[in-house]
């Protein structure tokens, strides 16, 4: 498994991290209906389970890119940088994005984006 492919499915577990940043030690969690649940959540879970979704919107355009990369035999040393580049933007977004930092997770945001760009341009 190259590090790109490493880093693919850990961002694919990204989600489920700030899902768990959103439910953590809340007794009054309802597992019988979770999103109207966390539709109904404020502060740093509101921000939690946004991130989520944003991470979930993120991931196609960040797999394809490996993918199509790896299938036209681009540079893999390249390739590995910048989906390691990408998944720490990704996590520190989320980090940013809970931390109520908006400024910051506009720009990490973009440096994540700029990553996956990137890869299509190593092709």
């Amino acid at each position: 498994m190259t590090i790109a492919f490493a880093c693919v499915l850990i961002a694919g577990l990204l989600p489920y991290v700030a899902a768990g940043i959103a439910k953590y030690g809340f007794k009054e969690f309802d597992n019988s209906n979770p999103r109207q649940w966390l539709a109904q959540q404020t502060g740093f879970r509101a921000r939690a389970n946004a991130a989520q979704a944003n991470t979930f919107e993120s991931l196609p355009f960040f797999f394809v890119a490996v993918v199509i990369a790896a299938i036209a035999q681009a540079p893999q040393h390249r390739i590995d940088a910048l989906a390691i580049t990408y998944l720490l933007a990704r996590i520190v977004f989320i980090a940013c994005y809970v931390a109520d930092w908006p400024t910051a997770r506009s720009i990490v945001w973009l440096i994540g984006v700029a990553s996956i760009v990137a890869i299509f341009f190593q092709i």
